[in-house]
């Protein structure tokens, strides 16, 4: 396997001037797959991490059935690759594709394999030793409480601003969607029916996933025939409005709800809908065959793209997190997931192999975008009005026509195919081309397209709920500090105002993204990549520092190579973001170009759009400055301290009462 997969990367890596099979990628990405988890993540577990199946995890110890609550693995397995695998593995390596496919597929072997894989699994473990302690938590016990508290903060903010960019592009997927929304509704009584049957039970998980999977196969088939029933088409045919706060009432619903009664099993069902659908689209890729028309390096390298400005490195490894290296995987591994592991053993299989599934995601969503006419795919990327934009791509060396690109837009059944920017329409346009190659029907397209726009609505969605309930022990804990009862977990009281207080936070946002398409909310975007790899950085520093509390600072290297290679990568691209000269990429140069726009242009109305643009750019600065100073005071502490450990001059406390062994007849049960 490592010879098969050292030579599909070669073939990837060496050949130029012809066109390289999409096989070749499909095969490097199972090679490292098999490799690293059967080797590395082994490794990690019995030398690294040693596991012990006979200490209790808090599953079991604090078993509350609402958070607390041992599940079976293959349902906590399907909740954690849901609540991972969001809009990131879809959409970055779409953006990624316009620098080629390799330097994207280069970043997500490594990444995942050596990066992320190490990262969620000792965040993981670190969680279910402490109790099932969050990430904010643990580095404020570990690192300092000054430190912890500022990164407590940190954190709730980026996750408020995340969820509701996530709930905004669901909501703009799925409005005037009948079958989408058909879809995934129906996945809603589905999970009840699941939860509470399993927890009666008298129903074991085989029966409950059959009963699930037929369910889910009605939903997504029965949605087409909608149009057959215009009464009842009218009932899931919503405005963006309508949606937006039916998204807060599932979001509220999934914070306080029972964890065993819709978050899970709904997670569970959709992963079936995931790794079917990315199944079916490696099973195309075999079938047809179909060759990479994108080159594997693109003239783009320099940061001159037309998709998004910046240069290779950093912004290759900013653009493709989830899939890679992701820190949002820290909020969940140290959220929901360890509340749920009924033995450490599972670490690995969930941690560190749900990683390297999403990485195989990842890969195909490159393989997506990459099959398409390259005209077609910056025609779809790039904004401005139809000639400018053939005329530009054109001139780029990627010849495309407006007559071709509103064929395509006819075919998929859409108006027009041009200003889709955001990777998810790109994503469903390569996955439609490869499923229709194997039907004849004609229009087996435009079916496709529809089916995709649904399936990465409904991978977002699953974020979206899982983040919402770590997002609320993120807020208990805050306001812990100001009341101590506010923070007790047990309390119904105090989980139905957290839950209210964050859903409003980020449905502040979404409706306000709703109802202003052009509001603040979509120009924040360029900060979540730049965020989410900051908060890798704080999840490695953290698992560097228990590795030498845990006496094994021989295996540092674990955590420290890829630490500093995130290190490298975040604040070179928050320096350039920032102060860039580039006015497509700086936010400060950008908001210069917005003003000087504005002092000519006759339009009043246009040019105070123009000024409050520039305002927002000049605040997106402040707060990537802001992130990008606290993330070094984190890792400057971290330093500290693993220095005065190693030395011995500070004295290594690791909890140890919190470290209770299960008993004989605990360890029979399960």
């Amino acid at each position: 396997m490592a010879a098969l997969g050292t030579w599909a990367v070669a073939v990837l890596a060496l050949s130029r001037g012809e066109q390289i099979s999409a096989l070749w990628i499909i095969v490097a990405g199972l090679s490292a797959l098999s490799i690293s988890y059967r080797f590395y993540s082994k490794w990690l577990a019995t030398k690294v991490l040693v596991l012990n199946e006979e200490r209790a995890t808090p599953a079991v110890l604090r078993n509350d059935n609402k958070d607390y609550v041992p599940t079976n693995r293959w349902m906590v397995f399907g909740h954690h690759f849901a609540a991972i695998a969001g809009p990131g593995p879809l959409v970055g390596p779409v953006l990624a594709a316009q620098f080629g496919f390799l330097p994207g597929t280069l970043w997500i072997l490594i990444g995942a394999t050596l990066g992320g894989g190490v990262h969620d699994m000792i965040v993981l473990f670190a969680s279910i030793r402490r109790g099932g302690k969050t990430l904010g938590q643990m580095v404020k016990e570990e690192i300092g409480r000054g430190v912890g508290l500022l990164a407590l903060v940190s954190v709730l903010a980026i996750m408020i601003i995340l969820l509701a960019v996530l709930a905004l592009v669901v909501v703009q997927a799925l409005a005037q969607s009948p079958w989408g929304v058909f879809t995934i509704a129906v996945t809603i009584p589905l999970a009840l029916i699941m939860g509470i049957a399993l927890r009666t039970g008298k129903v074991g998980v085989l029966a409950v996933t059959i009963f699930g999977l037929l369910g889910l196969a009605f939903a997504v088939w029965g949605g087409q025939f909608l149009g057959q029933f215009p009464a009842i088409e009218a009932w899931f045919r919503q405005d963006q409005k309508w949606l937006a706060w039916a998204i807060m009432i599932y979001g509220l619903a999934a914070s306080i709800l029972p964890v065993w009664m819709l978050l899970t099993p709904r997670d569970y069902l959709s992963t079936f809908l995931k790794l079917g659908t990315v199944a079916m689209l490696a099973v195309a890729v075999v079938l047809i065959n179909p060759t990479l028309q994108m080159p594997a390096i693109t003239k783009f390298i320099d940061g001159s793209g037309l998709v998004f400005a910046g240069p290779v490195f950093p912004f290759v490894c900013i653009t493709i997190a989830c899939g890679a290296v992701s820190g949002f995987h820290s909020l969940i591994a140290s959220g929901t997931t360890p509340k749920m592991i009924r033995r450490e053993s599972r670490i690995r299989s969930i941690g560190y192999g749900a990683m390297v599934t999403e990485m195989m995601v990842a890969l195909m969503a490159m393989i997506a975008a990459c099959v398409l006419e390259p005209g077609e795919y910056f025609a779809i990327n790039t904004k401005g009005t139809p000639p400018e934009v053939v005329s530009k791509v054109s001139a780029a060396g990627f010849p495309v026509t407006e007559q071709g690109m509103q064929t395509l837009a006819t075919n998929l059944g859409e108006s027009t195919m041009f200003n889709r920017a955001g990777g998810a329409p790109t994503f469903a346009v390569g996955m439609a081309h490869m499923f229709a190659r194997v039907s004849a029907k004609p229009t087996a397209l435009a079916l496709w397209y529809h089916f995709a726009i649904m399936f990465e609505a409904l991978f977002i969605l699953t974020t979206i709920d899982a983040g919402t309930r770590v997002g609320r022990f993120l807020l208990q804990d805050l306001l812990g500090h100001v009341w101590r009862p506010l923070a007790n977990t047990r309390s119904w009281s105090a989980n139905f105002l957290a839950s209210i207080l964050l859903v409003a936070a980020w449905g502040w946002f979404l409706y306000a993204g709703v109802i202003d398409p052009l509001g603040g909310i979509n120009s924040l975007w360029p900060l979540f990549g730049l965020a989410n790899q900051l908060l890798s950085v704080v999840a490695l520093c953290l698992g560097t520092t228990l590795l030498i509390k845990m006496h094994k600072s021989k295996y540092l290297f674990v955590t420290l190579v890829p630490l500093c290679f995130m290190c490298a990568v975040t604040f070179s691209a928050g320096y350039l973001k920032v102060f860039s000269s580039d006015p497509r990429l700086g936010f400060l140069s950008g908001a210069r170009s917005l003003l000087s726009q504005a002092s000519t242009m006759p339009d009043p109305v246009k040019a105070a759009e123009l000024v409050r643009q520039a305002a927002v750019w000049r605040f997106d600065a402040l707060v990537a400055v802001f992130f990008l100073v606290l993330v070094a005071a984190i890792v400057l502490s971290s330093a500290r301290q693993w220095w005065q450990l190693i030395r011995g001059t500070r004295r290594v406390v690791l909890h140890e009462s919190e470290f209770v062994p299960i008993t004989t007849a605990q360890l029979a049960q399960f």
